[in-house]
C-alpha cells in the first residue's frame, strides 16, 4: 500500500518534474535530451550479456571506475550498462570510459518505466552505487529476477534519520537487496538499522581511482608555465561559497598569489565568471589561456581536469564546506599529493575526513578569515606544506583495495560468480 501511495504521488507531481528539467535547460539545454529515456523507452537493442552500474551523477561515474574495470575484467564477456540521471554525469561517463560502456538514463521511478527499463536490457545483475534507493526500480528487479547491490554505499546521520520516517516504503526497498558494500562503520550501522541484508564494509572506492598520469602532467606543465608563484585552488565550490573564497583570498595580501577557483557545476561557469568582474579581480579562464603575471584568479571553467588542478596547487581548499551543504570529495586531492583545508561543513564526507585530518593530510577551519588565515601560513611554511603531501599521498595509497573486496561480494551476494 505504501508503494501504491508512493507512485500515485509520482503520477500528480509529473508537472513538476517537467518544471524542473525545463528549469534545468535553461542552463543546460541536454536535460531536454533522450527524453523518452527518462520513461523507460529506449531505442537500440541491448546485447544479450549486460552487466548494469547505476551512477547518479559526475561523482558516482568516477568513483565507479575501479569497480566497472574490475567487472570488465572478471566477466569480459559482458557489457557494462551505465545509467546516470544528469547531463554531466553522462559527459562524465563519455570522458571516463569513451566506448567501453552502454550509457542511458536511468527513467524516474514509475512502476511502468522500470518495468520497460528491465524488459529492454535484462541485465545479469545491477549495481546501485552509493545510497541509490529507489522503491518501484527495486520491486521491478525483484520482478526481473535481476539481483542488486549497494556499492560504494554510504548514508548519513541526517539522510538515515529521513529514511527512517517512511518505513513501510523504505525497508521494502533496503530489504530487497542483494547486499550491501558500505563504505564505514557507521554507513553500515545506518543502513543495517533500514532493513538492508548483507551488510559488509569494503571501504571507499573512490581511493582506488588512480590520478590519469596525463592529467598530472597537464598540471604540471601549468604550474611550469607560470612560475615559482605560489598557487591556492578552491575546489568544486557551491552556489555562495565564490564570495567567501574571495573574501579569504583578499585577507592574504599576497599580491604574487593566484587563486585557481574551479566551481561544482558548469552551467555556474558564466555566473561566477561575472562575480569575478564585478569584484574587479584580474582574472582569465581555463577555456582562453594559461594566467598571466598579472593574473589573480584563474577561472577554471573545464570538466575532467580536477587531478590536473590538484598538480598545479600548492594548497587546496574543498568546496561545499564553508556552506552547510556537506562537502565535497577531498580523496583526489589526497591521491595527488595535494594539502587540503575543509571548512567546518563536511557531513557528506565525514569519516574520510576526519582521517585525512588524523593522517596530517587536511586540516579544518572554521569561517572564512581562519581560511585566509590557514593558506597564508601554509603557503609560508614550506616544510610544513611538504609534509603535508607526504602525508596526503600516504593517507590515498593506506585506504585502496576496496574494488577487489566489492567485486569478490558482489559475485558471493548476486550467485553471478560466471555468469
Amino acid at each position: 500500500m505504501a508503494r501504491l501511495l508512493y507512485s500515485l504521488l509520482l503520477y500528480l507531481i509529473t508537472p513538476l518534474i517537467w518544471l524542473r528539467l525545463l528549469w534545468r535547460a535553461r542552463k543546460q539545454p541536454e536535460y531536454l535530451h533522450q527524453l523518452g529515456e527518462r520513461y523507460g523507452f529506449y531505442g537500440p537493442l541491448a546485447p544479450a550479456k549486460l552487466i548494469w552500474v547505476h551512477a547518479v551523477s559526475v561523482g558516482e561515474t568516477r568513483a565507479a571506475q575501479p569497480l566497472i574495470e574490475g567487472l570488465q575484467a572478471r566477466w569480459p564477456e559482458h557489457r557494462i550498462l551505465l545509467t546516470g540521471m544528469t547531463p554531466t554525469g553522462r559527459q562524465a561517463g563519455r570522458q571516463v570510459y569513451g566506448e567501453k560502456v552502454i550509457q542511458a538514463y536511468l527513467p524516474y521511478d514509475y512502476p511502468g518505466a522500470v518495468g520497460r527499463f528491465f524488459r529492454h536490457f535484462s541485465p545479469a545483475f545491477g549495481l546501485l552505487m552509493e545510497t541509490e534507493i529507489w522503491p518501484n526500480l527495486l520491486a521491478g528487479a525483484q520482478v526481473a529476477g535481476v539481483p542488486v547491490v549497494l556499492a560504494n554505499a554510504r548514508l548519513s546521520a541526517r539522510s538515515a534519520r529521513g529514511y527512517g520516517k517512511l518505513p513501510a516504503l523504505v525497508r521494502p526497498a533496503f530489504a530487497s537487496l542483494a547486499g550491501v558494500a558500505a563504505q564505514t562503520a557507521g554507513d553500515a550501522e545506518r543502513l543495517s538499522g533500514l532493513g538492508a541484508p548483507r551488510v559488509e564494509i569494503c571501504g571507499n572506492l573512490k581511493f582506488d581511482v588512480m590520478p590519469a598520469a596525463a592529467q598530472l602532467a597537464l598540471g604540471q606543465g601549468w604550474r611550469a608555465a607560470i612560475g615559482e608563484r605560489p598557487v591556492w585552488l578552491a575546489a568544486s565550490t557551491r552556489e555562495g561559497e565564490e564570495e567567501l573564497v574571495l573574501d579569504a583570498f583578499a585577507r592574504l595580501a599576497w599580491p604574487e598569489a593566484l587563486l585557481v577557483l574551479v566551481p561544482r557545476h558548469p552551467q555556474r561557469f558564466a555566473e561566477v565568471a561575472a562575480l569575478l568582474q564585478r569584484r574587479g579581480l584580474a582574472a582569465g579562464r581555463r577555456s582562453a589561456a594559461l594566467p598571466q603575471l598579472e593574473t589573480q584568479v584563474w577561472l577554471g571553467d573545464s570538466m575532467g581536469e580536477m587531478a590536473a588542478y590538484y598538480a598545479m596547487a600548492d594548497v587546496a581548499f574543498i568546496g561545499g564546506s564553508l556552506l552547510p551543504l556537506g562537502g565535497q570529495n577531498l580523496i583526489e586531492a589526497a591521491a595527488c599529493g595535494c594539502p587540503v583545508l575543509v571548512g567546518p561543513h563536511t557531513f557528506n564526507f565525514l569519516q574520510a575526513t576526519e582521517d585525512a585530518i588524523a593522517a596530517g593530510a587536511a586540516r579544518r577551519v572554521a569561517d572564512v578569515a581562519e581560511l585566509g588565515q590557514a593558506v597564508a601560513a601554509l603557503l609560508r611554511e614550506k616544510n610544513e606544506l611538504a609534509a603535508m603531501c607526504r602525508a596526503a599521498a600516504e593517507f590515498a595509497a593506506a585506504h585502496q583495495g576496496a574494488a577487489q573486496r566489492t567485486l569478490a561480494l558482489i559475485a558471493r551476494w548476486t550467485g553471478r560468480a560466471g555468469c
